[in-house]
């Protein structure tokens, strides 16, 4: 077991792995209050396990599947929907592996004592196979494999492992530019397959970088317990400035230029899963915060799903958006704790980075071209949050709009969409306001199937440049914006800022600067306070 570990180790998403003697608590706390808080959705009144949507899990190896693995024979709990290898079926008792079902466990786990996030998901997993046979071209074709399963309706997938620059076919040229086939592998799949894949986050030592460098999806850290909450950034991620000692590796670990890999942080230090021998061991890793994101997704689209089925008002299948799932969790995450006044939009927890600093003292709450934070990304996941931000519905600029909600819409080139807030907003009150929109990749399609082959490549067509702005409602010069993020490299705009003075405000999503299409789409999400 640890030789496995130890021999994946620069595959794998920073596994630590120890082996508990100690008693075990009835569920754990990362998925509790102090956590991600998702066991509050999993009760009344909301009764959100994940039922019926499906999720994906992409790796080396592959969790064992119940009734065709013999590794799994003791545990019918982790139920998966399929398995495969690559693009093919599984075949039984191969490929299967510890760290994929300590992994999938922690995303579909049905067992009483350590559920999953989301036990009522359904989990397709494709294993890769050894590095010594496979590559970028294999892990996009197992990525394709698994967007494609469920008739094409696969929500998120989850990435816990990695490709090492060393094994790039760029050679010595490799950087993190978005330029590796994986890396715009993820970012076609996830718009054309409309799937929002959730990438476990560097952790230095020549570690996984790619696809860390992507546009499209969400890229974590991890976070381990303070004080008894999941509060503070862990020293292990990789995250710092290229400065000092060390420079050149970190310069290899993080992206090219000024944009930002990290969107968000999940728990990640000692989690509690079962090996494949049944035994609970506590690990750590941003393997085991990834699931925690994408297994999130999974409760959120049920409850739009149950909204749709129910043909509630406000609600499309723009729901379903990758770009709004980004744009949802992202802007609900917890940066400061709320002191019950409301001021902080009820956020449970103040969070640190590993440097002790908190999102106030962060260069992107200073810096209006620099939208998250490179520890902490915008801030600590908090599902609960994320289902208060995604309940109010779709709300789009034709009319004036709630204090909270999201809308999934299209901006022309050089121009603008106003989205008027209906409610004169509270002064010193915290605004968030989170857009997300796609770098354009296309597939060079060379024997015209549609569908990737090992083989072919992609071409970037580039990212089109939005910025977004809150500005007071009788006012049109954005100069005179309250608050703005204007970054010219990033896929992702957020603000979050303190009111200035109560009045009317709009937000304003501005198509600065064309790169490919004259229309891009986009997923904006926003939470402000009412003036009472």
């Amino acid at each position: 077991m640890r030789s496995l570990i130890k021999k994946l180790g620069w595959m794998i998403g920073g596994v630590g792995l120890s082996t508990l003697t100690t008693p075990i608590l009835a569920s754990p706390i990362s998925i509790g209050e102090a956590g991600i808080d998702a066991l509050r959705l999993h009760a009344s009144p909301y009764h959100l396990r994940g039922d019926k949507i499906a999720i994906g899990q992409v790796e080396i190896g592959r969790p064992g599947l119940f009734g065709v693995d013999k590794a799994v024979s003791w545990n019918p709990a982790i139920a998966l929907e399929r398995v495969f290898y690559r693009d093919r079926p599984a075949k039984a008792d191969t490929d299967v592996d510890t760290h994929a079902a300590m992994v999938a466990g922690v995303m579909v786990s049905k067992d009483k004592t350590l559920p999953g996030v989301a036990p009522g998901a359904r989990l397709y997993a494709s294993a890769v196979g050894s590095p010594i046979r496979s590559g970028q071209p294999e892990e996009c074709l197992s990525s394709q494999h698994v967007a494609l399963q469920n008739s094409g309706d696969v929500r998120a997938i989850n990435f816990s492992f990695g490709e090492s620059l060393q094994r790039d076919a760029r050679g010595s040229q490799a950087a993190l530019d978005g330029n590796a086939l994986l890396t715009k592998c993820i970012d076609w799949s996830a718009r054309t397959h409309d799937v929002l894949y959730v990438i476990a986050g560097n952790q230095g030592k020549g570690g996984i970088p790619i696809p860390t460098d992507h546009y499209n999806g969400i890229t974590t850290a991890y976070t381990t317990q303070r004080q008894g909450q999941f509060a503070k950034v862990d020293f292990a991620n990789l995250s710092d400035l290229p400065e000092g000692i060390g420079r050149r590796l970190i310069q290899r670990e993080i992206n090219q230029g000024t944009r930002r890999a990290i969107n968000l942080v999940a728990p990640g230090s000692r989690i509690l899963v079962y090996d494949l021998d049944g035994k609970i061991v506590e690990v750590s890793g941003t393997s085991f915060a990834a699931p925690h994101i994408t297994a999130s997704v999974a409760l959120i689209q049920e409850f739009g799903d149950r909204q749709l089925n129910a043909n509630q008002p406000q609600w499309t299948t723009d729901s379903r958006r990758h770009e709004v799932m980004k744009a949802v969790l992202l802007n609900s995450a917890d940066k400061i704790q709320d002191e019950g006044d409301g001021l902080h939009l009820g956020m449970s927890r103040t969070l640190l980075s590993k440097d002790n600093y908190t999102w106030l003292e962060s260069d992107a709450y200073l810096d209006a071209k620099i939208p998250i934070d490179m520890q902490m990304g915008t801030g600590h996941l908090n599902v609960f949050r994320a289902y208060q931000q995604f309940s109010p519905g779709q709300w789009g600029a034709t009319e004036a709009v709630p204090p909270v909600g999201w809308d999934y819409s299209s901006v022309k080139t050089k121009s603008f969409q106003d989205y008027v807030l209906e409610k004169p907003l509270k002064a010193d009150s915290y605004v968030a306001l989170t857009l997300a929109w796609d770098r354009f990749v296309e597939l060079n399609d060379e024997n015209g199937n549609e569908v990737y082959d090992v083989g072919e490549s992609f071409r970037d067509r580039g990212l089109n440049n939005l910025d977004l702005y809150l500005i007071p409602l009788d006012e049109n010069d954005t100069s005179k914006s309250a608050c703005a993020s204007v970054s010219e490299v990033d896929s992702v705009e957020h603000i979050f800022c303190p009111v200035p003075v109560s009045g009317r405000y709009k937000i304003r999503v501005q198509y600065r600067q064309q790169e490919n299409e004259d229309s891009q789409p986009y997923a904006l999400a926003w939470w402000t306070v009412p003036d009472r």
